[in-house]
């Protein structure tokens, strides 16, 4: 059995459909397993058993966890990433898991300044001392946090951020939960770790020249002092601090580290990885 953590998320969700499609028996874990139930459909009913659990109920994870093999944990990311994702790999272990499937971030160097990503290697080291196997997925950026920038692009034509025109690379979550699906149904190609990318790397000024052909009007991209950002995403965004932070902390660390693209997704799944321009004409229709 394949336990499923984040399965609301934009890589659970997609895994879960993707698992359906195989016709994997999983188990998927929500707060709230109504909601869950409703998103599944009849669809997935007959391979999808939805169990309730909260990453910060101990007990709830053991029940949860009860005759699995197998866990999947893409956690949002918050303040308590190490000490939930600990927890759950500690519980893990004791419950019978074997192999774990973490999704992760990119590793950067000690000196990054991209806070969350010390989180993650911080809980990667606890996975390697655990005693279980794993796989490890360090996806770059995802396509769908692009839809963040649209609120302003339909009310100013314009977004804003702090990268210059530095390349960056960025994943569809489709791409992610496709790989993760590969490596929970076969051994020959889990327990490693994948850093995984899109085929291609673009410019906030490249996307917004995309988005203003796809729209047929101009939009902008507003270069920003980092600290200027951090300050719009506060108090304009109503972003919590430490995740106003990390998107700063990213586009920061994206002007000095090179994002180039990887052939691990074609290796994995014998496809090249969906494109920026394909997901920009799925969801054109939320930033007009």
């Amino acid at each position: 059995m394949i336990v499923i953590m984040g399965a609301t998320g934009m890589i659970g969700s997609a895994l879960l459909e993707r698992l359906v499609e195989l016709g994997v028996p999983v188990r998927a874990l929500s707060r709230e397993p109504e909601k869950l139930r409703d998103q599944i459909g009849e669809k997935g009913r007959s391979t999808i058993e939805v169990a309730s659990a909260d990453a910060s109920d101990p007990e709830s994870l053991r029940q949860a966890f009860a005759g699995a093999s197998q866990l999947f944990l893409a956690m949002s990311n918050s303040p308590r990433q190490i000490e939930l994702e600990t927890s759950i790999i500690q519980i893990a272990a004791e419950s019978g898991i074997k192999h774990i499937v973490k999704i992760s971030s990119p590793k950067f160097e000690q000196s990054s300044p991209v806070a969350v990503a010390g989180w993650h290697q911080e809980i990667e080291k606890t996975l390697r001392e655990s005693g279980l196997t794993y796989t490890v997925l360090r996806p770059y950026s995802f396509m769908q946090n692009l839809m963040r920038l649209a609120p302003t692009i339909t009310t100013q034509n314009a977004f804003f951020g702090s990268m210059g025109d530095s390349p960056c690379n960025f994943i569809d979550c489709r791409d992610i939960a496709d790989v993760a699906a590969e490596v929970l149904t076969n051994r020959e190609v889990s327990g490693q770790i994948y850093t995984l990318t899109g085929s291609e790397i673009f410019s906030y000024p490249q996307i917004a020249s995309q988005l203003s052909a796809l729209l047929n009007r101009p939009i902008s991209y507003i270069n920003m002092e980092p600290q200027v950002l951090l300050s719009n995403l506060i108090e304009q965004g109503r972003m919590p601090a430490w995740l106003a932070n990390h998107v700063v902390e990213i586009q920061s660390m994206s002007m000095v580290v090179p994002e180039s693209p990887n052939d691990t997704v074609k290796r994995l799944l014998g496809r090249e990885p969906r494109t920026l321009d394909a997901f920009l004409h799925e969801c054109v229709e939320n930033f007009r």
